[in-house]
């Protein structure tokens, strides 16, 4: 496979188009995509175009209702967490909406070096982190894949007694066929690239100088990640700098035009809100405001159109509003944030720095993993996908038949025992083992033998067990 990195697969005509006969739809054709939906099939972009814009409560609480049914259909009851890693805050570009821009003078930068990386890493891991975001800002000579490198190698060099991250995920800028073979050397899991925005005059004004000024380039970066070898990508817009409406149907659009030129469409999508940076007016002053209406929407739609997909919520919203976007969709959470090189070791100083933007939700890893529990979730620590090798096709072959949760759900147990034994407190414990058990009368009778056994092993001191 070749990419053509100078041709653009979002066609705004069309865009503009499907969302002006969208907007005439009546209640019942909205009703009837949204029966369609819930056969977890996913949607086409017309259908798209109308559920975006209903207005009748009736078809709106619908869309919820069958948002919640296909997250669990397809996933079950599982939440996965991570933690986002920020390695450095220099950059090379102008990006009008980030803190870290280059022409930013009051912000402090830093580049961790790799003693740093592992002490952040050690802080993660006393929490009960397994999974890690590495967040680097673009600067080819000093967070370039050389750096990125030596950084990945640290983060899964890093132990704590016996826990150690299971699976580094990467966040950095576009790299080149060649560079992203080297990424997928270093053992990752997922490559992150958010466009940002899929509107090409939005694109050029919000980035008016830098590497990321690029807009094809960034474009067809998890294309190049996929021909590369890495099989798993995540894709995302932030959502704020033009209509939220356009993007959820771009961000479709590249989802389909993934699956059809790599055979694999994006392994998550992220759905980032603008929230304030230091001194960006347009953080500060969102040119497209997204509500709350807007946010349960968007992720209710995109949890119907691609149904095999993880959507990632970050710590930018707060703590209530990230609770309530689970039901609506949301499989994966981040937990006990912080967005600036070197945040976790300035947190426990109690002296923090600029980070890259504001954080919403600031409770830890354990109040999450308490708060989930009581509503009934599996909080996950799973990475048993990637040493399996259920990634890229094999994932999806199984998330869009609906299957992956047979994997899922065994695996979030296993994982979330041995976070009760080695992390919880007495109360987080009870309720956790109220809602394993509860989970485990759900499997089958030979998985439940199965899971069972194997919860026996964590209890006599196994780590990292998985089917």
């Amino acid at each position: 496979m070749s990419t053509d990195t100078r041709a653009s697969f979002i066609d705004e005509q069309k865009i503009a188009d499907l969302l002006a006969a969208g907007a005439k739809a009546d209640k019942s054709r909205g009703l009837q995509i949204i029966e369609k939906a819930r056969q977890c099939k996913g949607l086409d972009l017309d259908e798209l175009a109308v559920l975006l814009q209903a207005d009748d409560p009736e078809v709106i609480q619908a869309l919820y209702d069958a948002a919640l049914y296909v997250k669990n259909t397809v996933y079950g009851r599982r939440m996965v967490f991570f933690a986002p890693l920020y390695v450095s805050n220099v950059c090379a570009n102008n990006c009008l909406y980030c803190g870290f821009r280059k022409d930013n003078t009051e912000l402090v930068r830093k580049v961790l070096t790799m003693d740093e990386v592992r002490g952040e890493i050690e802080l993660l891991l006393e929490e009960g982190h397994k999974r890690v975001l590495l967040v680097a800002g673009e600067h080819p000579q000093k967070s370039g894949i050389d750096y990125i490198e030596e950084a990945v190698a640290a983060i899964y060099d890093t132990k704590v007694g016996n826990a150690s991250m299971r699976r580094v995920n990467v966040n950095c800028a576009p790299l080149s066929v060649e560079d992203f073979r080297r990424l997928k050397a270093t053992n990752i899991g997922t490559y992150q690239c958010f466009q940002e925005t899929y509107h090409l005059e939005t694109y050029k004004k919000m980035h008016p100088s830098g590497p990321k000024a690029d807009m094809l380039w960034r474009l067809h970066a998890p294309a190049r990640a996929i021909e590369a070898g890495i099989d798993d990508v995540g894709v995302g817009a932030l959502l704020g700098l033009t209509d939220y409406r356009f993007e959820v149907m771009a961000i479709l659009t590249h989802c389909q035009h993934l699956d059809l030129t790599s055979g694999v469409g994006p392994h998550t999508i992220s759905v980032p809100r603008l929230e304030p940076a230091l001194n960006s007016d347009v953080a500060n002053n969102p040119p497209h405001a997204v509500t709350d209406d807007n946010m349960r929407r968007i992720v209710s739609c995109i949890r119907l159109a691609v149904p095999y997909t993880g959507i990632i919520l970050s710590t930018r919203e707060r703590a209530e509003f990230r609770d309530e976007l689970i039901s609506l969709g949301v499989s994966q959470l981040s937990a006990g944030s912080r967005t600036a090189p070197g945040g976790y070791a300035e947190a426990k100083a109690h002296q923090p720095t600029g980070e890259q933007f504001s954080i919403g939700d600031d409770r830890s890893l354990a109040e999450m993993i308490t708060q989930l529990t009581k509503g009934d979730y599996i909080p996950s620590f799973c990475t048993g996908c990637y040493r399996k090798g259920r990634t890229g096709e094999a994932f999806m072959d199984l998330a869009k038949e609906g299957e992956i949760h047979h994997m899922c759900a065994p695996n979030a147990i296993l994982s979330f025992k041995e976070y009760l034994i080695d992390y919880a407190d007495a109360d987080t414990r009870a309720e956790g083992e109220r809602v394993i058990a509860e989970e485990l009368a759900n499997l089958d009778d030979n998985m439940r033998i199965k899971i069972t056994d194997l919860i026996a092993t964590i209890e006599n001191g196994a780590r990292d067990v998985y089917v």
